[in-house]
């Protein structure tokens, strides 16, 4: 791979975003489970009947995105939804088979995890980890 350093900080983050998705796909691949999906099983673990917006804000996702991706997880029944208070509202949570899945998967994620580190070795990974999620609060607001 070339890539080239790009003038634009959304289209430099967007392009580390690729990438680091990219591996993270890689490696979970023997799961049957992509990182965005990963993440969202994450969540709906800890915690359960969230609605598509609420996790839509933690997770700084379009709400369109995440429907996709939440139909794509319900598809597979790794996850179930409710109707919540408001008949529009959504609530969704993890079933038994994502849990399973959730849990062949993290092995490989933690791979990645360490993979990425290695690859990173000469990065503060805290600090990034920090910069970023300070780059989602203030423009997020």
């Amino acid at each position: 791979m070339n890539p080239i350093r790009l003038p634009c900080y959304c289209g430099s983050l967007r392009q580390a975003s690729r990438v680091v998705t990219q591996l993270y796909d890689q490696i979970l691949k023997p799961s049957g489970v992509k990182i965005t999906q990963f993440g969202i099983l994450k969540l709906l673990a800890a915690c359960p009947d969230m609605t598509t917006g609420g996790m839509a804000e933690a997770l700084a996702m379009d709400s369109t995105t995440l429907t996709r991706t939440l139909k794509i997880i319900q598809n597979n029944c790794w996850i179930d939804v409710a109707t919540g208070a408001d008949r529009r509202q959504r609530c969704w949570n993890i079933t038994e088979a994502g849990l399973q899945r959730l849990q062949d998967a993290e092995p490989l994620w933690k791979n990645a995890q360490k993979e990425f580190a290695r690859l990173a070795h000469d990065v503060d990974l805290d600090g990034l980890t920090r910069t970023v999620f300070h780059l989602v609060q203030k423009v997020g607001e």
